[in-house]
């Protein structure tokens, strides 16, 4: 995980607008530059306290190949949402649950959220899959909170805990 670089957007636009990635997330941006765009605005919005966004770049790679962001829902921020999305050639190596266990981790221990939010797409099986080995608890669902493939479909809410996170001091589940 590191700081996105603007250099990042061809190989993110390449892998963040493929048809199996981009049904399960609200829309990326449209072109390199809209990415470029994007990554120059990240360092403004974390100043202000209501975004933090990484790149994930796996070993042996320059470029990232997914996001992990999380945008504050509450003053100071309380309560977050966690937001993420990776290449497919990646879903099954790993690099989803560690990237999102720093991201959490670092959430917890630095930025004191007290309440983390994410949302998974009924369908999305590896989504939900990897954000209840992370340790997240499902609350409920949001019914037809998401529109894909021409319709809405319901999102699956979990959550993490501080207390729960702090209290649990292994490394990402592998």
């Amino acid at each position: 995980m590191r700081e996105l670089r603007v250099s990042d957007a061809p190989s993110l636009y390449a892998e963040l607008t493929a048809p199996e990635v981009k049904r399960f997330i609200w829309a990326p941006p449209p072109s390199v530059a809209a990415f470029e765009r994007f990554i120059e605005w990240t360092p403004s919005e974390r100043t202000t306290g209501k975004y933090i966004c990484y790149g994930a770049v796996p070993t042996n790679e320059q470029h990232a190949c997914g996001v992990f962001e999380l945008r504050s829902l509450q003053p100071g921020f309380l309560r977050g949402e966690l937001g993420f999305a990776v290449t497919p050639r990646l879903w099954k190596d790993g690099l989803f649950v560690e990237a999102a266990w720093l991201l959490l981790d670092f959430a917890f221990r630095q930025v004191r959220v007290h309440r983390v939010e994410a949302r998974a797409a009924i369908n999305n099986v590896r989504g939900n899959d990897a954000l209840k080995a992370l340790g997240a608890h499902r609350e409920g669902t949001l019914k037809e909170a998401f529109w894909q493939d021409n319709g809405f479909v319901d999102q699956a809410l979990w959550a993490f805990l501080d207390r729960a996170w702090m209290a649990n001091q292994q490394r990402p589940p592998r």
